[in-house]
């Protein structure tokens, strides 16, 4: 796998470039801003573009502007954006459309290296990523609590799991259970939720995530 990172905290960078090193991971370029990623991008052809969503002059959008420029102008990298806080609409932003793997993480999963590889090799497959704490903030949302209300916990369970973008095999090695039970709950939440069924993870992704939004 070929990667750039475009991060403004140095030490960071530098930590994430040799931990991704150690485990076989190419760093073709590591950037401190935002402002030259396309052209590396374009000239490196990387598998997945890592970045951060404040980044150099004003530290408020410049990494998802730069992200959804990838998207648009180099559809065969995928993108994996680190953020510092929950960002609903950022999120939502990255994920719909996507013309290859996108996730969007919380930096406090990088803390966590086995957690954020997998995340990034599902990316580098072509799959979806969503952080766990966005669907958590949105059940906890008081105005959301009809979703607490009609699953059971182990199907709340599950569709937090669907929310990041996990297959069902992967759902069931993180429970513990099989995978005709996952494929079971599965079926019985998109139905709950009046959501249609798709094979397509990324579909999937944004069906709960217009459910959540109650759209």
């Amino acid at each position: 796998m070929r990667v750039v990172l475009a991060e403004d905290s140095a030490l960071l960078r530098v930590g994430m470039a040799r931990l991704l090193t150690d485990e076989g991971v190419e760093v073709v370029a590591s950037l401190g801003d935002a402002e030259n990623l396309l052209q590396v991008i374009r000239e490196r052809s990387p598998d997945v573009a890592i970045m951060d969503v404040r980044m150099p002059p004003t530290y408020t959008d410049e990494g998802i502007r730069a992200a959804r420029q990838v998207q648009v102008d180099c559809p065969a990298t995928a993108v994996l954006v680190l953020s510092q806080y929950v960002e609903h609409g950022y999120a939502e932003e990255l994920l719909r459309n996507a013309p290859a793997g996108s996730g969007y993480l919380l930096k406090q999963r990088v803390g966590d290296f086995d957690e954020f590889l997998s995340a990034l090799r599902r990316v580098a497959k072509g799959e979806t990523v969503l952080d766990s704490e966005v669907f958590k903030q949105f059940v906890g949302n008081p105005r959301e609590r009809r979703t607490i209300d009609i699953l059971t916990s182990r199907e709340l369970q599950v569709l937090e799991l669907v929310s990041t973008g996990l297959t069902n095999s992967g759902i069931a090695k993180r429970l513990g259970i099989s995978e005709r039970a996952v494929e079971k709950h599965v079926t019985s939440i998109l139905s709950k939720l009046q959501i249609p069924a798709s094979g397509e993870n990324h579909r999937r992704v944004l069906a709960v995530l217009d459910y959540l939004r109650g759209v």
